[in-house]
This record gives structure tokens, sequence and C-alpha cells, in this order.
């Protein structure tokens, strides 16, 4: 059984215990769908943990949620639990999060009572549409724009890199609009979008290209102010950013609690591959890491629920430190199961490729440190 004696931590309350139990129990309780289809599978992940309750998390409790607001230490367990146990189910889950996030947190209330109720329910699956193919997190590359135009806004542009492109009901698009920003939420049925590609990666999710082409939505269908898109994006990822994180610490524990089951049976010269000593160094590492990974992770969601006037250091340091730490956890395993590592369809192979992905999502590693450092000069600049 994988270790929860973290959840004594401060920074829990007997609800999130009870959450954490309940939540490994379902999970264990699920066979994995076929990922052959990818698509398929993924909806049929939506649909399971909107019939469990669990999408309700990820919604403001007055659309069909369960907290108001939104509670990160919720949202941070979960994607853990599911992480551990089956990466689709956890990217299923995170989409709808962070796709709906913009309007739980900035959107009209017409706009919260249109989207959110569907999302909770998993009658409407979100997307997030941020990135271009020149504007990954250099935000002020960003050419997809939007004009006024007969009391409403037309998008030309293209976006990429998009999670859910193609099974989204939604997107939450961010364009220029004149010097500024703004985000509107676009249906998938919207004659002005397509899809363009579909993006093979490593780890298979949906992925794609959105083009817009004339693309016209009505003034209601902005999310928060009119130049005030940045604000609705980087507020959106202080809250989601630590759930990164989360995903990357519930990978790094099935590594672990996969490399210590092998090396008390592996016998090697003579006797199990856990009585050799350098195997004792790596496994002492590797668990070293993962709890200096929940205990940023889990401080990062803890200062975000109790309104605390510095949150973005917190998320940036959490989200680069366990996704870093994931990576090492993870090829450590593969290390030391030797060969069985690198079979295709073994559980540590599949954990490697499934890291990989969150070292770049949301804010590279890189990216990150900039925030960091940034944060670090506006604190000091009065010295």
């Amino acid at each position: 059984m994988p270790d929860t004696t973290y959840l004594e931590w401060p920074f829990f309350e007997e609800e999130h215990r009870r959450l954490a139990g309940d939540l490994q129990a379902w999970v264990l309780g699920q066979d994995a769908p076929d990922e052959q289809d990818v698509d398929a599978a993924c909806r049929e992940w939506v649909r399971r943990l909107a019939d469990g309750g669990w999408l309700r998390y990820a919604i403001p409790a007055e659309y069909g949620g369960i907290r108001n607001p939104l509670e990160v230490r919720s949202l941070c367990l979960i994607r853990e639990q599911l992480a551990q146990r089956a990466g689709l189910a956890d990217f299923a889950f995170a989409m709808q999060g962070l796709g709906a996030g913009p309007i739980s947190l900035f959107g009209s209330e017409a706009l919260k009572r249109r989207y959110l109720p569907r999302v909770a329910d998993g009658s409407a699956i979100a997307a997030f549409a941020l990135s271009e193919a020149e504007a990954g997190s250099d935000v002020d590359a960003m050419r997809t724009v939007a004009r006024p135009d007969l009391g409403g806004y037309v998008i030309e542009g293209q976006k990429t890199w998009i999670s859910n492109a193609g099974i989204a009901d939604f997107y939450v698009v961010f364009c220029r609009l004149g010097d500024k920003f703004a985000a509107f939420v676009v249906e998938a049925d919207n004659p002005g979008l397509r899809v363009t590609e579909r993006i093979p990666v490593i780890a298979p999710h949906p992925l794609g290209t959105l083009e817009f082409d004339r693309c016209r939505v009505h003034a209601g269908a902005m999310v928060g102010e009119p130049g005030g898109g940045m604000r609705v994006a980087l507020g959106t990822l202080d809250v989601f950013r630590s759930t990164v994180a989360a995903a990357a610490l519930g990978l790094a524990r099935r590594a672990l609690d996969e490399a210590v089951r092998w090396t008390r049976t592996r016998q090697t010269f003579g006797k199990p591959l856990s009585d050799h000593q350098l195997t004792q160094a790596r496994l002492a590492d590797m668990a070293v890491a993962v709890d200096a990974s929940a205990l940023l992770v889990y401080r990062a969601a803890w200062t975000r629920d109790l309104g605390a006037p510095r949150i973005t250091r917190e998320a940036a340091m959490a989200k680069l430190y366990a996704t870093e730490a994931a990576q090492r956890v993870i090829d450590d395993a593969v290390q030391l199961f030797g060969g069985r590592g690198v079979v295709s369809g073994g559980a540590v192979e599949r954990l490697y490729r499934e890291i990989r992905a969150l070292r770049i999502y949301e804010g590279t590693s890189e990216i990150q440190k900039l925030v960091i450092a940034g944060q670090l000069f506006k604190e000091t600049a009065h010295v």
C-alpha cells in the first residue's frame, strides 16, 4: 500500500483524509479503458469521474461543485491519486478543471450558469487555448487577435498544443484585443473554428491545433474584463499550477512503490537487490525527493486556500521542484528495473513517458525559474 502518513501533516483536515481514502478506493476499483482510441478513452474517464462525483471538486459549489471557492488542496489530492494509477484519468480531470477554470474564477454569472454545471456532470468537455506555435510562455508573441464587430467579436489566428483539441465542447481562447489581451469562450461547433491537426505525443492524449477563420462570438462570451485576458490566464494558472506538481508527485510515488517492491523480489548475486547498499542509497534519494516534493506541493496549495497574499512564488517552486524531482525518481526506478524497465507497457516505462510532458505543460521548468526570480526581485525592490 502507498504511504499516506503525509496526510497527517498540518496542511490537511479530516475531510482531506476522507477524500484521499475514498478516491484511492475508487481508483483501485477502476479498470482502465482501452487506450487504442485515446479520444474515446478520455471521454470514458470524464464520464466515470463525473459519475463518481470527482469532477464536482473542480467547480464552485453554487454551480454543481463541492467547495466555494475552489479548494486547491482537494484538487492536488485528486490529481496525485489519479496520476498514481491512471495517467489519462488524471489528464481528464485536470483539463475539466483548467478548461473551466477561467470561467469559475473570472466568468460572468451567465457564463458560469451555462458551462460549469455541464463540466461538473461530465456532459461538456472543456479546453484551455493559450499556446501558439511562436508564443508558448512568451505571451507577448501572441498573434491570434479579436476585433470588435457588430456588437460582438471576430477571432482570427491559430492555437496549437491544445489539450482536448477535437473532443472539447468549448474552448477558452486567449487573444490580442488592441494592445492588450482578452479571453473568450468559443463553442466547438462554431463555424469559424476547426481542428486542423492532431498531434501525437509519447504519452497519448488528445492534443492538437485550432484555426480561427472569421470566428464570430457574441460580447457575452468574453471571460473577465476587456483587456483583462492576461489576468484571467495568470490567475487561472496560479490555481492549477500546483496541481501539475501534484500529478508529478503521484507519478513519483508510484515509481518509488514499484521500485521498492521490485528490489525486494529481484535476486542478484545471491541476494535480493534491496540488500545491496547502492540500491538502498538510490531508494533513499528517491524517498527524500518524494517527501520534499509533497511538502512544496501542499504548502503551495495550503497558502492558496488560506488566501495568503503571496502564492505565485510558492506555486512556481512546487511545479519546478516536483516535476524535475519526479523525472529523476522515475529514471532511478527504470534503472533499478534494468532491462524490464524499458519494456513497453510496463509500469515504470509508462511513468517514464508520462512524466516528461509535465516539465513543459503550464510553464516549462525554465519559465518557473524566471517566475521565482522575478518574485524575489519584486519582494526585495525596497532593499
